[in-house]
């Protein structure tokens, strides 16, 4: 019978994982929480889909039911509620954890300034400058527009509805919005900080693969400062960087 993997997906490298695992013989289920990921999935030939938002309970039900082996945690790096949540419904189904993180950036920069909160950040923000260009997301866009409200604001985030809505609902006027999806190259950052008038900006260390190295080599060139929110600290009892590495573990099983 096939390994049956519960893959907590999201983002681009958990759906490469996906067909990784998925060439190899595993019968992967794969979680999304939104219609944008689900499709992006759908392309994936054998896969299955989860995309009904599971609390920490329901997921344990759900492992148990399915009689999944084995939980892959190829969520964001900075979602540490879904990746506590893993790891305590993993451990009370007694099934297999295996956390993939992508590697962190490693810039050499003095002008980065690095934070542990979403808060912290704004705070640290402010007094660098008033015109902050935000690349972390819409998810925690609230904040910054709460506690920024003297600042002059410039949020880089995804272009579906959903995202749009949120912005329009936050008081953000469409010239304090740029829609577009990255990565995004060095060039083209460079460009999008000048023509915001960008002072600071505000990121996450979410990796190559979210574009954290061409970031932070236009705010290099540029002369910007940087305000880093850094990784969540998490004890994760299997860790895997490479796909690999998720494979070596899950043969380990």
């Amino acid at each position: 019978m096939n390994t049956k993997i519960f893959l907590i997906a999201g983002t681009e490298d958990a759906r490469k994982l996906a067909r990784f695992l998925l060439e190899r013989g595993f019968d992967v289920t794969a979680s999304v929480v939104s219609d944008y990921g689900r499709k992006l999935l759908e392309t994936c030939a054998g896969i299955k889909i989860n995309d009904k938002p599971l609390d920490r309970d329901e997921l344990e039900k759900l492992l148990r039911a399915e009689k999944f082996n084995a939980i892959v945690d190829a969520s964001h790096p900075y979602a540490k509620n879904i990746s506590a949540n893993a790891i305590s419904a993993a451990q009370a189904a007694k099934i297999f954890y295996v956390r993939y993180e992508r590697a962190e950036v490693n810039f050499a920069y003095e002008k980065i300034f690095h934070v542990d909160s979403y808060e912290a950040a704004a705070v640290k923000a402010s007094e660098l400058g008033k015109n902050i260009f935000l690349t972390t997301g819409s998810r925690n866009l609230k904040i910054f527009v709460d506690m920024l409200k003297d600042c002059n604001l410039t949020a880089r985030i995804l272009p579906t509805a959903e995202v749009l809505t949120q912005c329009e609902s936050l008081g953000l006027s469409p010239k304090q919005i740029i829609a577009m999806q990255g990565a995004f190259s060095t060039e083209l950052n460079v460009e999008l900080f000048k023509h915001a008038n960008a002072e600071v900006i505000v990121t996450k260390n979410s990796g190559q693969i979210g574009g954290a190295d061409t970031k932070l080599e236009a705010a290099k060139i540029l002369n910007l400062p940087v305000v880093m929110i850094d990784k969540p600290k998490i004890f994760y009892p299997n860790l895997a960087t490479t796909f690999d590495d998720v494979l070596k573990l899950l043969e380990m099983m």
